[in-house]
């Protein structure tokens, strides 16, 4: 039997079909059920009996945070990896007060995904490096680019690879599509995201191609 019991919830039906496939060969785990909202997912539960409850954010009437706080209020045993699009501070902050056990990007590769689901299984926290890169960031408070003087940019102390990079982050390229561009993995180019967010104490990439927008991205 299927180490890992897992409840889908996610409202794009095209979402939770697509990650059944993806892991339909994965022996130490088993899709016990899908949910399209925070709702329905608290009454299915208790037929359903997960262990872990892989979530998306922006939902209808009840979102991921909400009900990750409903969860491990009444379902304290069951583990919650955050499945989102979204790389927002405010998000992810929200979604480790409301006890979260990890949150992972929609455009990780298959391996992370199932990584990170044995992490959180496991009793263990995972947030992969552009996330703890954004975490760090944003609990520290460094909003603006504390470590630079007024003369500093943040085109001047970033890579010739990671402007690249971000050039495309500009266009509105997903990790997968910059690492094909490239020829890098997504790993590496996730890499390069935690690494620009580090480099300039920002807390998003949203914030850092607005500023180096500014200095003539």
């Amino acid at each position: 039997m299927a180490e890992i019991k897992v409840l889908l919830v996610d409202d794009h039906e095209v979402v939770r079909k697509g990650m059944s496939f993806l892991l339909e060969d994965e022996l130490s785990l088993e899709i016990v059920g899908e949910a399209s909202g925070g709702r329905e997912a608290l009454e299915k539960i208790p037929e359903l009996n997960p262990n872990l409850i892989l979530l998306d954010i922006n939902m209808p009437e009840m979102n991921g945070i909400e009900t990750a706080a409903h969860i491990s209020k009444r379902f304290p045993k069951i583990k919650v990896l955050i499945f989102s699009m979204h790389n927002d501070p405010d998000y992810i902050l929200k979604s480790i007060e409301s006890k979260v056990d990890g949150y992972i990007l929609k455009d990780a590769e298959k391996e992370e995904i199932v990584k990170a689901m044995h992490v959180v299984h496991n009793g263990e926290k995972y947030f992969p490096p552009e996330v703890s890169a954004i975490l760090v960031s944003a609990m520290q408070g460094n909003s603006t680019m504390k470590s630079f003087n007024a003369n500093q940019k943040v085109l001047g102390v970033l890579s010739k690879k990671e402007v690249e990079v971000l050039k495309f982050i500009a266009d509105g390229k997903s990790s997968k599509d910059i690492a094909e561009k490239l020829g890098l993995s997504i790993r590496t180019v996730s890499n390069h995201r935690a690494n620009m967010l580090k480099k300039t104490n920002l807390n998003n990439t949203a914030e850092l191609v607005r500023i180096a927008s500014t200095e003539g991205l």
